[in-house]
This record gives structure tokens, C-alpha cells and sequence, in this order.
């Protein structure tokens, strides 16, 4: 992308519904031609998402402007066609749009909502590749409904989920829809542009300002892209098997935050022996330099190969932060490796995450914050507590947008994995894990295919025991703990909430 200095709209007009009209040449009329459906049918977010095809591959290229605090970037995307399209569309949020080319050629535009769509001069035809290349300037203090950027004192971060990657970059915004990421990062001096994957190539431009050009190995769900830029050093370790680690620390930061940063070969090393080798090319911390309460409402978010933090958590004893730095290293695995079909499927990367975490602090010895030090007894607590977060947050598999990150989806999801633990032992539990992450490696997974492995792997039809611990509206008995009792429904009872204010909260057992 070419680096400009341009006068754009206010922040508060960025994102506007409004009509954009460009001089293209004449196109197909949506009204008589196949425009692609602008849903993916999430039962959560069900305005998230398009159809009519899949991204294969984005390449981002933003160049930030330290004066403006600006985004100037271009997105082009490669997909291919599951069906004739007379329009298609893209999420996106807040970007002021410039111009969009398909194939090369200026196509005519909308936005509406948080919809860009496309109308090509000429239908696209079925089961074919084409590229969208979208030009477009982004105000990472923009007021927004909602947004993915994290401004700094001296860039950004970006925490996209679970449905905010369309105010950074125009996309199919749905875990279902993985593809291939490279990145072009310009920055001016004294500032490092970083990326989810590795780096492969960094260029001087000679007037000051560096591009850095990344590439995944895999691909990446929207949802949990990272691209960071601000007054970074880079701390480069290697973890288990050659595995090499790389954190993006505020360069003032850089030695209080070394601690917490050391810990990570031996949490790699310590999930590796449960759940297999690490999945992607490398694995590192992104604390990034914003310790606001509002800067994000996650104490961490796995982005791909560089989970983002707020530096001060990571600033504790290591018994307050391990347990909770494997939580978000175990979505390494669950959640990114392997990503959810549908939001409804957030028990399996929350539920995996917590059970892990939790297996970790306790064979440490560390109480949680119920002061409880074994894994039976926490899951005895949480057993009582499960009519009542069916009641108020309801059944583990079937969430809603206001209660999506509810402790039943934490909490509940490891309730349901010891239930299942208990119920064909500890041998057969951990090769149900272990095939399930091999047969859904880089795409996603339904709670559908979680049951459809376990039926399989322990050789008993597991369907009615695990939907009726994942739809349920009563507590089934626990497999091993006839004496375990579920407390009756009271409205005294504290609620597993997530929401304060309209943020999004986690409400991870690890912290």
C-alpha cells in the first residue's frame, strides 16, 4: 500500500449508513440476479457472517500514523464462490471506505449497518476464485456500538472477539470461515509493527518508517487475529522441541514483565504432554501497553501465536497468574486450533480452557479463589450450584449473545468434561481429547462433532449422556458421586452474570 496523508471524515461519521456511490461502469442488479445471503445463520450473532462463499486467503496492509493515530490499509481478500453472486457482502464496522476493486475492476458499493456490499460489473459465477480489494482508513478511537481496537499511548492492539474483527479490517466475520493471513505492518520510527504468525521479512522504506510482513502457517479465525503496533522490544526464547517463543513487550516494561514471561517453556511443555505438540509456529505474550479497565474487558484473549494481556496482571506471583496463563495457552488448541462452528460451541474452548488451568494450579498446590485445592472438590461446588445456572444463564451448549461468556460456559463446560471424565475413565477421556483435536485440526468443530468423537472413541453411544449434560434443564446425576446434591433453585443465589455496563467480561475459574 502506497503511504498517504489524507484529511478524513470525523470518528463520528466513520461507519455511518450510507450509500457510497463510485464511477464504475454499469452492474448487476441485486434485485433480478443471486445476491449472497448476509448471515451464517449463528444461533448467537445471527447477523454475523455471509454466504454464498469462503475466504481462502486475507492480506492485510495497514500503515499507522503516529501524528493522525490513524489507519490507512488495504485489504485484499481471495475467495472462492459456493454460488452465482450478483452482490456479496463483507462485515465491516466503522471503516471509512475508499474503494473497492474485484478482480482489478472498481465495483460499486455499500454500506449499510455493518455490511459492505459489493455489486460486481458482471455475476460471479459459481465455484469460482476471486479477489476483493478493499481501501479504507480505520480510527482506532472511533466511538463505536463496538470495536476491536485497543488504542495506546503509543499505537494499538487489537482484541477482536467475539465479534468485533470487522471494525479493523473487512471480512467473513465468523469462526467457520478460517483462511490464510499475511500482514504488512508500516510504522514510523521508534515504533514495531507485529502480527499472529511469523515474521518473514522487514524493509526500511528510507523516509523513516519500516514495513513488517507477516505470515500464519495456519489459518486463523477472524476472531482471533492480533496486529499490534506501538514502542515494542521483541524477547525471543525457545520453548519445547525447538519451539520457538516470542513475546512483544513494552520496551518499559520489559524487565518487571520478564518473570511472567519465563514461565511460558514450561507451561508449553506441561500441555504438551496432555494434548499433544503445540499446534502453530510459535507462541509468545502480547502485553500491550494499556492497563485501563476499559481498554478491553478480557485479563487475556488468545490471538493466535501472541496472547494479548493487560501488563499489570502479569505483574503477580506466579501462583495468582499460572494458572490462568495455561487457560489461555490451552486455547492454543480448543478455540484455535480448533475453532467453534457456531457461538453456541464456546463451552468447548472455555470448558477445555478452565479444565486444563485448573488440572495445572491444583497439581501446584495453589488454592482458587474459592480456596479449594483439588479438582474434585471444586467440581462438587460447581455440581450444587448447576440447576441454578441452567435456570438463570441456561444449558452449557445453548448460550445467548447477553449471557455467551457466562461462567456456565466456563465452569459449566469443565463440569461437563469431568462428567465425562468420570463417566469412561481417564485413559479413554484423554484419546477422546486427543482424536478430537487431530480430526479438526486449523477448521472448526460443532458440539455435535465433540459428541459424535466420544460416541466413537469409547466404543458407547455417548449421545444422551452428554446432551443431556449440555442442553439439559436439570443437573443429571454425577458418574462416581451418588452423594453429590444440586442446591435447589433460589433467586438469593449468586448468578454466573458476565455483563456490567454492556462489556463483555470472562469469568474464567483460573483467575
Amino acid at each position: 500500500m502506497r503511504y498517504r496523508t489524507r484529511v478524513t471524515a470525523p470518528a463520528a461519521l466513520l461507519g455511518t449508513v450510507a450509500a457510497l456511490s463510485v464511477a464504475a461502469p454499469a452492474h448487476a442488479d441485486p434485485e433480478t440476479g443471486t445476491p449472497g445471503p448476509e448471515t451464517l445463520g449463528d444461533p448467537v450473532f445471527p447477523g454475523l457472517g455471509n454466504d454464498g462463499y469462503r475466504v481462502l486467503a486475507y492480506h492485510l496492509d495497514l500503515a499507522y500514523d503516529a501524528t493522525t493515530r490513524l489507519v490507512d490499509a488495504t485489504a485484499t481478500l481471495t475467495l472462492t464462490t459456493t454460488q452465482e453472486l450478483s452482490r456479496l457482502s463483507l462485515d465491516a464496522l466503522g471503516l471509512d471506505v475508499h474503494e473497492v476493486l474485484l478482480d482489478g475492476v472498481p465495483a460499486a458499493r455499500e454500506q449499510a449497518g455493518e455490511k459492505l456490499r459489493i455489486t460486481p460489473a458482471v455475476p460471479l459465477a459459481a465455484r469460482t476464485t476471486a479477489t476483493v480489494t478493499v481501501t479504507y482508513t480505520a480510527d482506532p478511537r472511533a466511538a463505536l456500538a463496538h470495536t476491536a481496537w485497543v488504542p495506546t499511548s503509543d499505537g494499538f492492539a487489537i482484541c477482536p472477539q467475539p465479534n468485533t474483527a470487522h471494525t479493523v479490517f473487512p471480512c467473513n466475520d465468523h469462526p467457520s470461515d478460517k483462511a490464510d493471513f499475511t500482514f504488512r505492518i508500516t510504522v514510523p520510527a521508534g515504533l514495531k509493527g507485529v502480527a499472529s504468525g511469523q515474521l518473514v521479512s522487514t524493509e526500511d522504506l528510507g523516509d523513516g518508517r519500516t514495513a513488517y510482513c507477516y505470515r500464519s502457517r495456519e489459518p486463523i479465525a477472524t476472531e482471533i487475529v492480533q496486529i499490534t503496533v506501538g514502542d515494542y522490544v521483541i524477547k525471543d526464547r525457545q520453548g519445547p522441541h525447538g519451539l520457538p517463543l516470542r513475546d512483544v513487550v513494552p520496551t518499559a516494561r520489559a524487565t518487571a514483565l520478564e518473570p511472567a514471561l519465563a514461565l511460558t517453556p514450561n507451561l508449553v511443555s506441561w500441555i504438551e504432554q496432555r494434548l499433544g505438540a503445540f499446534p502453530f509456529e510459535t507462541y509468545g505474550l502480547l502485553p500491550c501497553n494499556n492497563d485501563a479497565s476499559n481498554a478491553f474487558d478480557f485479563t487475556g484473549l488468545e490471538t493466535q501465536t501472541l496472547t494479548l494481556y493487560k501488563p499489570n496482571f502479569l505483574l503477580q506471583a506466579e501462583k495468582s497468574i499460572g494458572s490462568h496463563m495455561m487457560h489461555e495457552l490451552v486455547h492454543s488448541y480448543f478455540g484455535n486450533s480448533v475453532s467453534p462452528a457456531t457461538w453456541s460451541d464456546l463451552w468447548l474452548n472455555e470448558g477445555h480452557a478452565d479444565f486444563y488451568g485448573l488440572l495445572y494450579r491444583y497439581e501446584r498446590g495453589w488454592a482458587d479463589s474459592l480456596g479449594l485445592t483439588t479438582m474434585e472438590a471444586r467440581m462438587k461446588d460447581t455440581y450444587a450450584r448447576g440447576d441454578q445456572w441452567r435456570k438463570s444463564s441456561g444449558p452449557v451448549a445453548a448460550p445467548n449473545e447477553a449471557n455467551l461468556f457466562d461462567s456456565q460456559r466456563y465452569l459449566g463446560g469443565v463440569l461437563v468434561l469431568y462428567a465425562l471424565r468420570q463417566q469412561v475413565g481417564e485413559s479413554v477421556f484423554g484419546a477422546i481429547e486427543s482424536t478430537f483435536l487431530e480430526r479438526f485440526r486449523n477448521a472448526s468443530a460443532s458440539t455435535a462433532d465433540y459428541i459424535a468423537v466420544a460416541s466413537e472413541v469409547s466404543g458407547a453411544d455417548q449421545s444422551g449422556f452428554l446432551r443431556d449434560w449440555l442442553y439439559g434443564t436439570k443437573t443429571p446425576r454425577m458418574p462416581g458421586h451418588p452423594d453429590w446434591t444440586v442446591t435447589p433453585v433460589s433467586s438469593a443465589l449468586r448468578q454466573p452474570q458476565n455483563r456490567t455496563d454492556g462489556h463483555w467480561h470472562d469469568n474464567s475459574a483460573t483467575l
